[in-house]
């Protein structure tokens, strides 16, 4: 569903002041997405034509997905992005895409949404909060944690 791969959105990692953190291609999303048993899904929002943006792009926004598991709840849906152009927000596009993952989501029969969110992007935090989503991390003290790189390796490996 994510049409025309392109490279990932550098918009998305500069707003999130992440732009250094980017390592994947063009052709890992290609491979990921777009395999026989793919990793992710997307969702693209476009345009017509005489609404394009000021660069004279179509495609204002996508949401990228995929499927997970909780061992108390069921399936799930994991939202890991979320993105509008910056010229094209408060328009209702973030709200349909968010919407759309949903839809397909219980239609897989899935049981909740989930996603993270900045702590300092609260505009996006009261987007979420309006749509009736909730904070895991203040209300069950619960942590997203990340091992990468080395740790991950060392981990793998059985090294301490």
């Amino acid at each position: 569903m994510l049409g025309n791969v392109q490279q990932p959105s550098p918009e998305l990692a500069e707003h999130e002041k992440v732009s250094d953190q980017v390592k994947i291609t063009q052709k890992d999303l290609e491979q990921d997405g777009f395999s026989k048993n793919p990793f992710f899904h997307g969702i693209i929002a476009e345009v017509p034509e005489h609404l394009k943006s000021r660069d004279g792009h179509t495609k204002v926004g996508y949401s990228l997905y995929f499927y997970t598991y909780s061992s108390w709840k069921g399936r799930a849906v994991y939202m890991e992005d979320l993105y509008v152009m910056p010229e094209f927000r408060g328009k209702g596009i973030g709200k349909a895409l968010m919407s759309k993952v949903s839809q397909l989501g219980l239609a897989a029969g899935c049981t909740q949404l989930n996603f993270t969110v900045l702590d300092w992007n609260k505009s996006s935090l009261d987007f979420y909060l309006k749509q009736g989503c909730w904070d895991v991390t203040s209300d069950l003290g619960y942590h997203c944690m990340r091992c990468e790189g080395d740790a991950l390796e060392n981990l793998a490996q059985g090294d301490l």
